[in-house]
C-alpha cells in the first residue's frame, strides 16, 4: 500500500480544456494533495491550484520550466515545503512539433522542443527519485504521442522526443523496481484540448482513428489515475494505448 498522505506533482497542468489540468482534479477528487506546474500559462496553473483547494485538497502552483534541470529542483524542492514528498510524477510538460520540415528546422527550435518534451521528464524523475526510493513507495506515469509510435510529418523533434519517452518509462521502470515504484507510458492518439483544428483535418483525422472520435481529457486522466493507483502496483514498463486504433493499418 502507499504512504499516507498522498502527494503528486502533475506537470504542464495550465491550460484550461487539457490533459493536465483535467489530470490535477481527478486526483485531487480522489483524495490526493497535488502540485501543478505551468511556465509560458503561469496563470492557469493558479487556476488549477485554486480549483483543487476548493476540493478541499492541499495544492500549490509552481512556475517551473521543466526544460530547466535547476529550476525544476528548485519547483519541486518548494512543493516538498508545502506539501510534503511527492510520491505521484505526471509529466505532462511539452511542447508541440510546429510542423517544420528538416530543411526548415531550426537548430534553437529543436533543442527547446527536445528539452522540454523528453529532458522535462527525465529531470521530474531525478529531483523526485531520492524521496520515492526512501519511501519505498512511488508512481510515475509519462505522457506520450502516437507521433512517438508512428512518426509525423514535420515533427522530428516531437516525435523523436516523444519516442524517446517511451524507452525513458521501461529504463525507469527497471530501476524503480526494487523500490516499488512504477512506471508507465500512456500514449495518446488526439485529444479534444481545445487546440485549433480545421473542420477538414479534424474529418480526415477521425476516418483515421476506429473509435471515430478523439479522446476526450477526462478518458485520459481516468487511465493515468489508474496508473498511479493501488490497483495498478504489478504494473511497470507498460504502454497504456489510448490511441482509439489510430495505429492501426486502417483503410
Amino acid at each position: 500500500m502507499s504512504p499516507q498522505p498522498k502527494v503528486a506533482l502533475v506537470t504542464g497542468a495550465s491550460q484550461p480544456h487539457g490533459i493536465g489540468r483535467t489530470t490535477a482534479l481527478t486526483l485531487a477528487k480522489q483524495g490526493i494533495d497535488v502540485a501543478v506546474t505551468g511556465f509560458s500559462n503561469f496563470e492557469g496553473a493558479l487556476a488549477v491550484a485554486t480549483e483543487i483547494k476548493q476540493l478541499g485538497r492541499k495544492s500549490i502552483a509552481v512556475r517551473m520550466d521543466a526544460g530547466n534541470y535547476d529550476d525544476v529542483k528548485k519547483g519541486i524542492a518548494e512543493i516538498k515545503s508545502q506539501l510534503g514528498p511527492i510520491t505521484i510524477l505526471v509529466n505532462n510538460a511539452a511542447q508541440m512539433g510546429q510542423f517544420i520540415t528538416i530543411k526548415n528546422t531550426d537548430m534553437e527550435v529543436w533543442h527547446k522542443a527536445i528539452c522540454t518534451t523528453l529532458f522535462s521528464a527525465f529531470h521530474c524523475i531525478k529531483a523526485t527519485w531520492d524521496d520515492m526510493c526512501n519511501n519505498k513507495w512511488g508512481r510515475i506515469v509519462n505522457i506520450s504521442s502516437i507521433a512517438g509510435v508512428m512518426g509525423g510529418f514535420g515533427q522530428t523533434s516531437y516525435g523523436a522526443a516523444k519516442a524517446g519517452v517511451i524507452g525513458l518509462t521501461k529504463s525507469v521502470a527497471l530501476e524503480g523496481g526494487k523500490y516499488n515504484i512504477t512506471c508507465n507510458v500512456v500514449i495518446i492518439g488526439s485529444a479534444n484540448t481545445g487546440a485549433p483544428m480545421a473542420d477538414d483535418v479534424r474529418e480526415k483525422l477521425n476516418k483515421r482513428i476506429l473509435a471515430r472520435r478523439s479522446s476526450e481529457p477526462q478518458e485520459i486522466a481516468d487511465a493515468i489515475a489508474f496508473c498511479v493507483s493501488d490497483s495498478a502496483g504489478y504494473m511497470t514498463g507498460s504502454e497504456v494505448n489510448m490511441m482509439g486504433g489510430l495505429d492501426l493499418f486502417v483503410f
